[in-house]
């Protein structure tokens, strides 16, 4: 039983911790590279409400394209940590860095506008985000076959005896 219910609370981590890093990447995009907060910075009260719609349209539109450009890289990274149950945050942050590299290379296809060969610090750091936003969330505790919450009584009494006092 123990089992199929750490199978169900991975089957809700794992979606909650890729959203949470999609969220953080774009959070560092927005703010970082498109520096969405100089939409607020205006002495007009309409042109302040005017850039509350276009930091939400566009917040919303960034978050669609990173989760349709982003997913299937990652999902990889993913995989292999929830196989092998890798818990290690760097493996999560440089999965995020691969991962927002590779899908903003699918995503800017000319090379003249390509701003990622550029100036690639946004991507590296919104793919750091990423990656450190899904550890915290669900990489922590990857993998179904390692369960991390059973007592420590559990975790010996599972083990293989060890072999006696001077035994070849």
């Amino acid at each position: 039983m123990d089992s199929f219910v750490r199978f169900l609370l991975r089957l809700i981590l794992v979606p909650l911790g890729y959203l949470v890093a999609v969220a953080a990447g774009a959070a560092v995009i927005l703010v970082g590279e498109w520096r969405i907060g100089t939409l607020f910075d205006t002495p007009q009260p309409d042109e302040a409400a005017l850039g509350v719609v276009i930091a939400v349209m566009a917040s919303g539109v960034l978050l669609v394209l990173l989760v349709s450009s982003m997913w299937l890289v990652a999902a990889v990274g993913i995989l292999f940590s929830e196989l092998f149950a890798v818990r290690s945050w760097m493996f999560h942050a440089a999965n995020g860095v691969v991962s927002a590299w590779i899908g903003a290379q699918l995503f800017v296809s000319d090379p003249a506008v390509n701003r990622v060969a550029h100036a690639p610090f946004y991507v590296i750091a919104a793919g750091l985000a990423a990656g450190l936003a899904y550890w915290l969330v669900a990489g922590a505790s990857a993998g179904f076959f390692k369960p991390v919450l059973r007592p420590p009584a559990a975790r010996a009494a599972s083990a293989p005896p060890a072999p006696p006092p001077g035994a070849p």
